[in-house]
């Protein structure tokens, strides 16, 4: 079992910035990939970002260029920094971590992120 607590989310204007993070607790040492997804109002849950355990990231084409993903093996946390953030930008954004050896998803209760224009 693997326990994720977001934190971080807030409100901020348009071109701010905002950290995420995401606390791994529980069976930590099955983690593989770490990544974060969100859910916009009224649309379906969608791929933010995701760093596998040795480091390669892969991002979504709206926030490639503004979002970095980061992790921090030690803490068992995985980051979000997002930078000029849009009013689009406006979600819950959840916390996944992908488990060895299976590939079974655990998620975060997530955290809400608004961006006003």
């Amino acid at each position: 079992q693997v326990q994720l607590v977001e934190s971080g989310g807030g409100s901020v204007q348009a071109g701010g910035s905002l950290r995420l993070s995401c606390a791994a607790s529980g069976n930590s040492n099955s983690i593989n990939a770490m990544g974060w997804y969100r859910r916009a109002p009224g649309k379906q849950r969608e791929f933010v970002a995701i760093i596998t355990s040795g480091g390669t990231t892969n991002y979504a084409d709206p926030v490639s260029g503004r979002f970095t993903i980061s992790r921090d093996n030690a803490k068992n946390t995985a980051y979000l920094q997002m930078d000029s953030l849009k009013p689009e930008d406006t979600a819950v954004y959840y916390c996944n971590a992908v488990l060895r050896p299976w590939g079974i998803n655990a998620w975060g209760q997530g955290t809400q992120v608004t961006v006003s224009s």
